[in-house]
């Protein structure tokens, strides 16, 4: 005959409490390793814009960034940055340097392609296409979001290579030559992968794709 064993009321509370740490415990490892789990993804063909010719969609691990064109003050820029969305060449390109809370940059077309990294080299790489002339504005307030062209220490020197900023920053004003802003998914940006080591990131984040807004016709 089998004896029931009933547990004492102490027994129950230490299982209950074992249940729930382990329920916590694989709740907080999920979360942990889907950095994207609480990102609001925004779908551009939901969203009505003033000028939907002017509207860049930058789709990345957790989503897309929606940028607004400034042609207005840089139409070299941002020719330029519609070119090479024309070419697809920002497709599958790291974000190779990675300020954490401060600023995110990518476009190396040369060195920066997923398949083809060079740790060496990137941030050096250029587009084919060659440099234009800075567009710096000094009446342009760089603000959380601003997208601007990356150069070297000289003026005169933006190829293909951008940066997006990730708070408010004053110093950049009438040095850098701005060609838009983040309307939407500023958060999907605070998501890529940083290094606390270095400005550069080994095996970083990589855009998936950078295309024009194209409305869908029903």
């Amino acid at each position: 005959m089998i004896k029931k064993i009933r547990a004492s009321l102490h027994e129950k509370l230490i299982l209950t409490f074992l249940v729930l740490l382990g329920i916590f415990a694989l709740s907080f490892t999920i979360i942990i390793k889907n950095k994207c789990l609480f990102v609001k993804n925004f779908d551009p063909q939901k969203i009505k814009f003033k000028k939907p010719n002017n509207i860049v969609v930058l789709n990345a691990e957790c989503g897309n960034v929606i940028i607004e064109l400034y042609p207005q003050i840089s139409p070299n820029g941002v020719e330029r940055f519609k070119k090479l969305i024309s070419l697809k060449a920002y497709d599958n390109l790291a974000f190779h340097r990675v300020i954490k809370d401060k600023l995110i940059q990518a476009g190396d077309i040369e060195f920066g392609k997923k398949d083809q990294l060079d740790y060496g080299k990137i941030g050096t790489g250029k587009s084919g296409l060659g440099t234009i002339k800075s567009e710096v504005d000094t009446e342009f307030n760089f603000k959380k979001g601003t997208v601007g062209l990356a150069r070297t220490l000289k003026y005169d020197t933006e190829d293909s290579q951008f940066f997006i900023i990730l708070e408010d920053e004053p110093l950049f004003e009438g040095e850098y030559t701005p060609i838009g802003k983040v309307i939407y998914g500023i958060k999907v940006l605070e998501k890529i992968k940083y290094s606390r080591r270095s400005e550069y990131v080994l095996r970083p984040d990589f855009i998936n794709t950078i295309r024009m807004l194209k409305y869908e016709i029903n």
